[in-house]
């Protein structure tokens, strides 16, 4: 991998935090996430017209795949709503491989490695210290739930992806139809549910909100695009620095407590991603 590669996913990295950081910014979690998913739809569709059609039989992965993400969405603005971003992203980041690992055995028939048994390990062992100090420090309990219910969605929605891409035909189109169907499915599923007071008015929530989707777009296509020029498996354990930078960003730029065990769990996590990437 070049130095310029590495910075790129490095970046990507950064700019999937940053994009979390935003949300958690927002006065209205749920009001941010909905910009920033009527954003995904103008930047899918503009993929969709410079890349080759889909197959017919990837269109039930791609409706699939929006209404996983909407899952995934709620559960995390939820956890959002409750807990700090240097709590809620290593949980949910971290959770996700490793119910990818267990789950894809059974239903992708891949027998585990004796070094993916030991990422698993060390993954839960990270994330059961990450939320021991949920309890131990008196924070609100209740974001745990959330936090895992987002990291199942999102192993949810890795799996379907998985499958759906490699019928597609065209990664990059059908990456680009689960933007649209995830946009619309969210933020219309939004506002079916609490009304149109949903959709913030404010221009800062709007700005806030599409620089999101832009950055939640650039991480997944720089990552993307070094996935061309780098080892698949070297790219994805890299892009996993972002749990590093959420928990900086949460302390450094939101003031949150960072304590020594807090620290130590999302190292922890993070070797655990590494050592299932690799």
């Amino acid at each position: 991998m070049s130095l310029w590669v590495f910075l790129a996913v490095i970046g990507a990295a950064f700019l999937h935090a940053l994009w979390n950081a935003l949300i958690k910014l927002g006065t209205s979690k749920v009001g941010a996430m909905v910009i920033l998913s009527i954003v995904e739809v103008p930047i899918g569709l503009a993929v969709v017209a410079v890349s080759p059609p889909i197959t017919t039989a990837a269109i039930p992965w791609v409706i699939a795949a929006g209404c996983t993400h909407f899952a995934y969405k709620s559960f995390l603005c939820y956890a959002y709503e409750r807990g700090d971003l240097s709590r809620v992203y290593p949980i949910a980041r971290g959770a996700a491989p490793m119910l990818v690992a267990i789950v894809g055995a059974f239903i992708l028939a891949d027998a585990l490695t004796t070094r993916q048994y030991m990422a698993i390990a060390v993954l839960a062992a990270g994330i059961l210290l990450m939320a021991r100090g949920i309890f131990t420090s008196g924070e609100d309990r209740k974001m745990l739930p959330f936090a895992l219910g987002s990291a199942l969605a999102t192993a949810t929605y890795t799996l379907i992806d998985g499958m759906g891409a490699r019928i597609s035909d065209s990664p990059a189109a059908y990456v680009a139809w689960v933007f649209v169907a995830d946009g619309l499915i969210f933020s219309v599923g939004m506002v079916a549910l609490r009304g149109f007071a949903v959709i913030p008015r404010d221009g800062h929530a709007w700005r806030m909100g599409t620089l999101a989707s832009a950055a939640s777009y650039g991480a997944y296509a720089v990552s993307i695009w070094a996935m061309t020029l780098a080892p698949i498996a070297l790219v994805a354990a890299l892009r996993e620095t972002s749990i590093l930078f959420a928990v900086l960003i949460g302390w450094l730029a939101f003031g949150e407590k960072m304590s020594r065990e807090k620290a130590l769990a999302a190292s922890i996590i993070v070797a655990g991603v590494l050592l299932s990437r690799l």
